[in-house]
């Protein structure tokens, strides 16, 4: 399935830190053991709001772990439940329950990566590997905090100021390789932001089937592979 394959592009989020689940799950899940209460949809609704505030506003610096920018989304959230009427409480509270999301998140994690980086490992020995991910200017912070520096190139959408899904951004980690599209593969989570445009310059695909967001148009017989757990995609290689 893999044969003449020479090099490997990886995404991050949602693919290497959460195996396959959507963020706005992982983060859902840590708002349901904090007890805040609020529906699914007004969480959602939240969750919209500080992705566009992150990627309008510059709070994420470079020198941010994945502690801190987990801190500031879930400041942004919780502030704006609070703004729409959906929770009310006093702000101590909110920001004590800030943090303890930002911390149950940040475990869950540090624990996957005791998955991930042993695979992302093993293959770094055999393979070229690239990363491709659309992200706040810290993704090296990133790589750092959980010990993931693997890779040999890092395109990171803030940087070079094209996002996914525009394959664009998957044909700067292809040339980075200095190989044919038809000799890498691309594993990601996202459907239509992966597998979608990777495919469509050429790279071979593995989507990382888990809980997405829910809107997505799906394809089976487009990826080359399907998985649903990181730890299997080295015996695709094998």
């Amino acid at each position: 399935m893999m044969e003449n394959i020479k090099g490997i592009i990886f995404d991050y989020g949602g693919t290497l830190d959460t195996n396959s689940r959507h963020w706005s799950e992982v983060l859902w899940d840590a708002y349901l053991e904090e007890k805040v209460p609020v529906t699914k949809d007004q969480f959602r609704e939240c969750y919209v709001h500080a992705e566009r505030e992150l990627a309008r506003v510059p709070y994420i610096k470079p020198e941010h772990n994945f502690l801190d920018l987990l801190r500031i989304k879930a400041d942004i959230e919780t502030q704006y439940l609070i703004d729409k009427g959906y929770w009310q409480t006093r702000d101590v509270t909110r920001r004590a329950v800030m943090e303890h999301i930002a911390f149950r998140c940040y475990q869950k994690v540090i624990s996957q990566m005791e998955v991930s980086r042993p695979v992302v490992e093993g293959l770094a020995k055999r393979f070229p590997l690239v990363l491709v991910s659309n992200f706040y200017g810290n993704i090296h912070t990133i790589l750092d905090d959980f010990r993931l520096n693997y890779f040999d190139e890092v395109i990171e959408s803030s940087v070079v100021g094209i996002r996914k899904p525009d394959p664009r951004i998957f044909s700067l980690g292809v040339e980075a390789m200095g190989m044919k599209p038809e000799e890498i593969v691309v594993v990601g989570d996202s459907f239509s932001k992966d597998i979608i445009p990777a495919n469509s310059i050429g790279c071979k695909t593995v989507w990382m089937k888990g809980q997405g967001w829910g809107n997505e148009e799906i394809d089976e017989s487009v990826p080359t592979a399907i998985l649903t757990d990181i730890a299997l995609l080295p015996i695709l290689f094998e």
